[in-house]
């Protein structure tokens, strides 16, 4: 089986690569038209940012049914989607509310038909992240490592802190997809605009707002500045995409 390896790494996220890792994150998800764009950019970035990382999934359960998976790898898909054995890394997170963590698929004694499976693809270990989104909608974050490498403990806090981020953002996204479909609350074409729903999307998952709100603290910015909504959007947009100074 011809699976990409990376090479090994010594040295995983400090604070520095952390931070950078969440506002990528926050650029990201922000700007995605609905949750299941959101979810691809989000195992996207979480395979490509996170050393150690091979690959990664999210899984789904909306309206306590299985929803699906996002991948980064299609290969993989069917360890993230629940519809193919609920009994899982994922699951298990998703059931206890708590971080699970799988150092040694060779050793592994949980899960023996879905780590059968991922032994089989190259997987060597896995970390799977519970992420609350809201009512409707739970899931995992899941982080696999490949044969040549390893997940640490620094590995661990790192998919936390996805978790918990990626989580409120993931809301956000729910939230505006919502308020576009209503009719009459929001100006749908103003939240469809890309610019103004990345913008929508920051303010209200800095504020904890909704849609509306975050619109109109928007368009008072605009007021007080005397410049366009479009311009107000496109600044603060930049400013949370742009890489801080090391």
């Amino acid at each position: 089986m011809n699976l990409e390896m990376r090479e090994p790494v010594g040295e995983t996220f400090g604070a520095l690569e952390t931070a950078t890792l969440l506002r990528e994150l926050t650029a990201g998800l922000v700007g995605a038209a609905d949750l299941d764009a959101a979810l691809t950019v989000l195992v996207r970035i979480a395979r490509d940012s996170v050393a150690g990382v091979s690959w990664c999934g999210f899984t789904s359960l909306r309206a306590g049914e299985p929803a699906g998976a996002a991948v980064s790898d299609t290969r993989l898909a069917g360890l993230d989607d629940l519809r193919h054995g609920p009994d899982s890394p994922a699951m298990s997170a998703i059931g206890r509310r708590e971080l699970v963590v799988a150092e040694r698929l060779s050793r592994e004694t949980r899960w023996p038909d879905w780590t059968w499976r991922a032994r089989g693809l190259g997987v060597s270990a896995v970390i799977s992240a519970p992420v609350d989104i809201d009512e409707q909608v739970i899931g995992a974050l899941n982080l696999y490592a490949g044969a040549r490498e390893t997940l640490t403990p620094q590995h661990q806090l790192t998919a936390m802190l996805m978790a918990e981020h990626a989580g409120l953002l993931l809301a956000a996204v729910r939230d505006r997809a919502r308020a576009v479909a209503e009719a009459g609350q929001v100006d749908a074409t103003l939240l469809g605009e890309s610019v103004v729903g990345q913008a929508i999307g920051v303010v209200m998952t800095q504020r904890g707002c909704r849609a509306e709100e975050a619109l109109a603290v928007l368009r008072g910015a605009a007021s007080s500045l005397g410049i366009p909504l479009r311009e107000v959007a496109e600044r603060l947009v930049n400013t949370v995409s742009r890489p801080r100074d090391s």
